[in-house]
């Protein structure tokens, strides 16, 4: 593994209501990014779809697929022919009545190299997750692929600082978080720029607490009822070790946001705020309880 340094490329892409064009736009943009010069390519959460979580619809969970299974497939054909990493989140089908939000990871050469189930599924107004996904069960994911150890965590699992970290101490050089988040139009005038904020803060917040580079990649466009419905607030960023946004993509376009993720400003970081040796392991045993 090349420890010097990597190109992160985050596919800021809107999805159709037809999953196979989805699958096209993604795969084109996938190229796009290759040809930029991205070594590891992330998509946004659940990009073979529009976001169907805004209504509980059992016919929905059609939309679902084994994993590994035809898309991975097709995305780790492609990964070889490109020789890049591709990070793919995925609406995962383990067995009847059991589906979860899937984020799987394909290395240069093709190989799938695992998955990671979101652990933290949200219950809110058109974000009805918990309708639809299992809690993942696979623990916090470190992947060791041939440009970085990647560490893939997904959409409402950046807001919780402990999943960041857990991830970190794995020995992750960059966090991904596939997502899919917007405002809703009505709120949009009063909240809209505070509610973006905080998004784009407690992920910084965890490059700097953790000294380690964040790429946060999400989709855009309005999907369900006119006067209604989400509208998706793009912005893909990548922050590097200490919360600096190195690159960060607009609020409506379809666009590839590209960073050099260089080791060595890691090391330059984590030795001058060494927060992580300074944590106070033998303390922390509340953590694990819901409430002292």
């Amino acid at each position: 593994m090349n420890n010097k340094s990597f190109q992160l490329g985050l596919v800021q892409m809107r999805c159709d209501v037809n999953p196979q064009t989805n699958l096209d736009r993604a795969v084109a943009h996938i190229e796009e990014a290759s040809k930029a010069g991205a070594e590891v390519i992330c998509l946004p959460e659940l990009f073979r779809s529009q976001y169907f979580c805004q209504r509980m619809d059992p016919s929905l969970f059609d939309l679902a697929e084994a994993v590994p299974g035809p898309t991975t497939e097709k995305l780790g054909r492609l990964a070889k022919s490109l020789g890049k990493v591709i990070v793919a989140s995925l609406f995962e089908r383990r067995d009847a009545g059991m589906y979860h939000n899937t984020a799987a990871v394909l290395d240069a050469d093709g190989s799938f190299l695992g998955m990671y189930r979101k652990m933290h599924i949200p219950d809110d107004p058109l974000y009805l997750e918990k309708f639809y996904f299992t809690p993942g069960d696979l623990g916090f994911k470190v992947f060791d692929t041939k440009f970085a150890r990647v560490g893939v965590l997904v959409c409402w699992d950046q807001w919780f600082p402990e999943g960041a970290r857990l991830t970190v101490i794995k020995g992750a050089q960059v966090l991904l978080y596939p997502t899919a988040i917007g405002w809703h139009p009505r709120e949009k005038a009063e909240f809209g720029v505070s509610q973006h904020q905080a998004w784009e803060t407690i992920q910084r917040s965890h490059a700097i607490a953790n000294g380690i580079y964040v790429g946060a990649v999400n989709r855009i466009g309005h999907e369900g009822a006119a006067d209604a419905g989400l509208e998706f607030w793009g912005a893909s960023f990548v922050a590097d070790p200490f919360g600096v946004i190195m690159a960060k993509g607009s609020h409506d376009r379809e666009e590839i946001v590209l960073a050099q993720c260089d080791m060595r400003r890691m090391e330059d970081v984590r030795r001058n705020w060494p927060f992580l040796r300074d944590r106070r392991i033998d303390h922390y045993e509340n953590i694990t309880k819901r409430w002292d």
